[in-house]
């Protein structure tokens, strides 16, 4: 009786292990299509244009693999306390890693629809803002995969970062607007971007809070930090 007890544990771990190995593999994905999504803006890369939507398919047949082996082991294997955490946190992680992909092939797809070649607007802060959003999201992997809570910490702290990124661009995207009508349509698609970004900062910091929770049983304070307008103003006039 002893080693078959011994090989149930051992094939629940092995379980464990396989949940977050493909929510890694999942957040490696997205995290490629965030990279894709951001070259095709700021360097007018019509490849990378084409791939980040293109691996759309792989997201969401990880999604639907996860949900379906997260269901199977809260069926069979009844988990408690940090288990139970782990698993019910993976079921809502690749919907944010859904949502991000998402975010990432509109960025894509609005990258073709405008052109800079003859134009003054500057894309050095949506630039520093993709930076940000990318570390943040790598972070955000990285608790995942580790079990982190020092590192999903880190993402919620930074994404006040992101939200100060947003206001300055909103700002400079506002007032080249205002300068020159000609700017008014390449201006719109880059709002539009930008706060695509920010809301892919957001839903990092979404799984940051999961993973925190997962691994010690607390919530972080369910104010986050924020900066600018990110939140109300910019919200009311930017939507995706």
């Amino acid at each position: 009786m002893a080693p078959e007890g011994v090989h149930t544990v051992k094939s629940y771990e092995q379980e464990l292990s396989r949940l977050r190995a493909m929510m890694t593999r999942m957040g490696g994905i997205v995290e490629s299509q965030v990279a894709q999504a951001i070259a095709a803006v700021t360097a007018q890369d019509e490849d990378a244009a084409r791939a980040a939507p293109g691996q759309d398919p792989q997201v969401d047949a990880l999604e639907r693999d996860v949900e379906g082996l997260a269901i199977r082991l809260l069926a069979l294997r009844s988990p408690m306390a940090s288990d139970l955490r782990e698993i019910v946190a993976a079921l809502k992680i690749t919907g944010d890693l859904e949502r991000i992909g998402d975010y990432a092939s509109s960025i894509a797809r609005r990258s073709t629809r405008f052109d800079l070649a003859d134009s003054r607007i500057s894309l050095s802060g949506l630039t520093a803002m993709g930076r940000l959003v990318q570390e943040n999201l790598r972070r955000a992997i990285d608790a995942i995969s580790q079990q982190d809570p020092e590192r999903a910490l880190e993402v919620w702290q930074s994404d006040q970062g992101v939200d100060e990124y947003y206001t300055a661009m909103f700002r400079a995207l506002v007032t080249y607007m205002m300068e020159d009508p000609r700017n008014i349509g390449p201006c719109t698609h880059l709002l539009f971007i930008a706060k695509n970004l920010e809301r892919i900062g957001d839903h990092a910091t979404n799984i940051a809070e999961r993973v925190y929770y997962a691994v010690t049983g607390e919530n972080l304070p369910a104010y986050r930090p924020r900066g600018g307008l990110a939140s109300d103003a910019a919200e009311t006039s930017v939507t995706r």
